[in-house]
């Protein structure tokens, strides 16, 4: 599952350091903030959909489902030659961001043993963190190889894989039913999972980080005369896993709230200093801090999800999680289309943001800490 997870995020991360220049190029300079923000809002749309699915039919049918979105939409990319078409296909490829990591996410949570939830997964993160950062730099070197075209199709060959991988993986939904067009009526609690509530906050206010990481550290690049627009990913990527190896049981043995605190102060560390970066040289080390602050803080959450989900509300759990992340990373995009405006003077003011509500995040795990009684 973790190496199906692994292609997967791989196929949609591939592409995503040249879709600024991509509807660029067809006059969309202006609207680079939606290339993110409406692949999250169709991915957030999806979550209630995809967690209910989940527990009731399946986790494979839902793995399968955001697979085969994923490869329709890679290969209908080279179609695009207006903006319009372009930003349907984005709000469409989000569909499968909503559907795939969901039932994968659910169907690991039911594997996963209790007193080690922490260190599994950090596992299992380290592939997700693989597949976006290995994504983000394969994908500006196959562009500069070769061309858009070649990108698309090989983010849709990715995709291909991730589907036959996930083929070989057991269901472990015990009582499935099949499925029916009332399953997509969806009543409030299909939503949202209420005891997730504190995680999904955290990731929530931490996660639009992410949103205006995925904006604008491209053009960073650029500003910087880095050629593969992927640099600060495959930098991250490498960091991220060192510190994951490192510290993969660090939740489980002092807590997860008190180790989001650590990657709460890395996290804001790292926003500062990319919004400051003037120089190849201080641009990597922020990439390299950026990535202690996932190592620490992605698996934590995710396994606080897992503790908090009822056995029987695992998929509307992780699709609350999910949500959080949606909505956080949308919340950071929108933020670089009011405070920036494609010139290195206006980086900062985007990335003081995040650091802002990562602050606000720390502030709440504190007091959550302080308030509230938890096994972890």
């Amino acid at each position: 599952m973790a190496l199906s997870m692994f292609f997967f995020m791989l196929s949609f991360n591939l592409i995503m350091p040249e879709l600024n220049g991509f509807i660029t190029s067809l006059g969309g300079e202006n609207l680079k903030g939606l290339v993110i923000t409406l692949f999250t809002i169709s991915a957030g749309i999806s979550r209630p959909f995809s967690g209910k699915i989940s527990d009731l039919v399946g986790r494979k049918f839902t793995i399968y489902l955001g697979t085969i979105v994923c490869l329709l939409v890679c290969i209908s990319y080279p179609l695009a030659h207006s903006v319009f078409f372009f930003l349907v296909l984005r709000f469409l490829h989000g569909f499968s961001a909503g559907f795939m990591p969901t039932g994968a996410t659910a169907l690991i949570t039911d594997i996963l043993p209790e007193k080690s939830r922490g260190q599994a997964m950090g596992i299992w993160g380290t592939f997700i963190s693989l597949g976006i950062g290995i994504g983000q730099a394969l994908g500006s070197w196959i562009f500069m190889e070769f061309n858009f075209n070649i990108l698309f199709a090989s983010a849709g060959i990715f995709s291909i894989v991730s589907l036959i991988l996930s083929a070989f993986v057991n269901e472990t939904l015990q009582k499935k039913k099949p499925f029916e067009v009332s399953m997509l009526l969806i009543k409030k609690n299909d939503v949202f999972e209420s005891s997730v509530l504190p995680a999904a906050l955290v990731m929530f206010l931490t996660a639009a980080s992410s949103g205006i990481i995925f904006v604008i550290t491209p053009d960073i690049s650029s500003f910087l005369g880095i050629q593969n627009k992927g640099w600060f990913f495959g930098i991250y990527v490498i960091s991220t896993i060192l510190v994951r190896l490192a510290t993969g049981s660090l939740s489980d043995r002092i807590g997860r709230r008190k180790t989001l605190l650590i990657g709460n102060v890395f996290l804001i560390t790292s926003m500062l200093c990319i919004g400051l970066s003037n120089t190849v040289e201080f641009y990597t080390i922020s990439a390299i801090i950026f990535g202690f602050a996932t190592g620490v803080s992605s698996p934590t959450l995710f396994a606080w999800t897992a503790d908090l989900s009822a056995f029987d509300r695992r998929g509307v759990g992780a699709g609350t999680m999910f949500i959080a992340l949606e909505c956080g990373i949308m919340l950071g995009s929108i933020s670089t289309l009011i405070f920036y405006n494609s010139t290195m003077e206006t980086v900062f003011i985007s990335f003081l943001i995040g650091a802002m509500l990562s602050v606000i995040a720390s502030v709440y795990l504190i007091w959550h800490i302080k308030n509230r009684e938890s096994l972890f």
